[in-house]
């Protein structure tokens, strides 16, 4: 490990941080009593599971892949971090079936993203990268040829999430006329445009911009047939995912001269680490901007990320909360000082919770405050006794065929 940051005070508890997280993540989670490995890098596997061995909290960017295999492998993991928007480095079903439920930052770098896609939409429009290049190879070309204002152009966003709603509204700032096509039915914003199939949207604009999720449908979704679709010397950016575009299918079209330029952040094979060598068949290209996957890596996303995601990871450690996970149940139940709480992940099968009421009742225990949420196949219940119990509550409480994770939290 490249850091290890320890508490003062009592039992230690762990947590491992990759990918180089903003170190706001790491002075909250030592304040609240965990010990705290980093990692620059993103970890294969068996380097994963070794790593990770004894910790409670584990903390990723987007290149480190926790599978099946690794949450198996790691028993004590409560939660999984993905310091982030997406979430499909995670097996989120095996995470869940593990009892580990995992958070990410749908919304803290929202901005950034949409402001990476602003300058490079005006830098490809102005062919302001050709123009750099020429400049540090010492050419003098004050020419107009080909470059272009992004005021009363036309600009298509697919994909109308956050980042699609937001950049819609800067783009229409700026004078631009914005169409967008998503497979949800999304309202417009402002004098936004929606089109019924991505034919059409392709048909009808002058710049691409994609901002689609990590599903596994979505893999391949832009391919020859789109490009061919596209007019005549448009622009294409894809800021969303790396496995998203054929980019062999875009060299050819940015070689023929029918894509006139394109931005690409994010790529099906990207290096773990910092300094490792870049592949691609895009290097090269006149007119194509290749950034290093940094759509959201600004000091304030990156922070804003480290923030709420370690937030979300103390607050299911110490409360139970899963408000905003991404593959549990969203419960949160406000603590009560004296209180004890029991945390039951189960399979969502009715007659559960009377069941895990029957268990307390026959104990003499007496239910303080109790919450259940169901999610597809999962139920999650917290409830908080007043009373102290016996390890047979535990043990009844396991011993139920539906149980698959089990926790008691101790309130202050």
């Amino acid at each position: 490990m490249t850091g290890d940051t320890a508490p003062t005070g009592d039992a230690v508890k762990r947590a491992l941080l990759l990918e180089n997280i903003h170190p706001d993540a790491t002075a909250r989670l030592v304040k609240a009593g965990y010990q705290v490995s980093t990692e620059s890098r993103a970890l294969a596997e068996d380097d994963l599971i070794d790593a990770a061995k004894g910790t409670s909290l584990l903390g990723i960017r987007s290149q480190t892949q926790v599978t099946e295999r690794v949450l198996t492998a790691l028993p004590q993991l409560l939660a999984v971090g993905a310091f982030c928007i997406g979430t499909n480095q995670v097996d989120l079903p095996a995470a869940a079936s593990n009892g580990v439920a995992v958070f990410n930052a749908p919304f803290s770098n929202t901005r950034s993203v949409v402001e990476l896609a602003v300058a490079e939409i005006i830098s490809l429009a102005r062919r302001l990268p050709e123009k750099n290049m020429g400049m540090h190879a010492g050419h003098w070309d004050k020419s107009a040829a080909g470059a272009h204002e992004v005021r009363g152009r036309t600009l298509g966003i697919v994909g109308y999430g956050n980042i699609g709603t937001q950049l819609s509204v800067i783009a229409e700032a700026l004078g631009m006329t914005v169409y967008f096509y998503d497979i949800a039915d999304k309202l417009a914003i402002g004098n936004a445009r929606r089109c019924s199939t991505l034919q059409e949207l392709l048909e009808t604009v002058e710049t691409v911009t994609l901002h689609v999720d990590g599903r596994p449908g979505n893999r391949g979704f832009f391919g020859e047939e789109e490009f061919a679709l596209m007019r005549p010397r448009s622009l294409f950016l894809n800021l969303s995912r790396g496995f998203v575009v054929d980019h062999a299918a875009l060299r050819r079209h940015i070689e023929s001269g029918h894509i006139a330029g394109a931005a690409i952040d994010v790529f099906p094979n990207e290096p773990k680490g910092r300094g490792d060598e870049f592949i691609s068949e895009l290097r090269g290209l006149k007119n194509v901007i290749l950034t290093p996957h940094i759509g959201g890596s600004t000091e304030e996303a990156q922070q804003d990320i480290g923030e709420f995601v370690s937030g979300k990871l103390i607050d299911f450690a110490t409360a139970g909360a899963t408000a905003m996970s991404v593959n549990l149940p969203s419960v949160a139940l406000p603590t009560v000082p004296g209180t004890h709480r029991l945390i039951h992940l189960h399979r969502n099968v009715p007659g559960v919770l009377a069941s895990v009421n029957r268990i307390l009742a026959d104990h003499g225990v007496n239910v303080e405050g109790q919450l259940l949420r169901t999610r597809d196949e999962y139920g999650y219940v917290i409830t908080d006794i007043g009373t102290s119990y016996s390890d047979d509550v535990l043990d009844k409480l396991r011993a139920m065929d539906v149980t698959i994770r089990l926790r008691t939290i101790e309130s202050a």
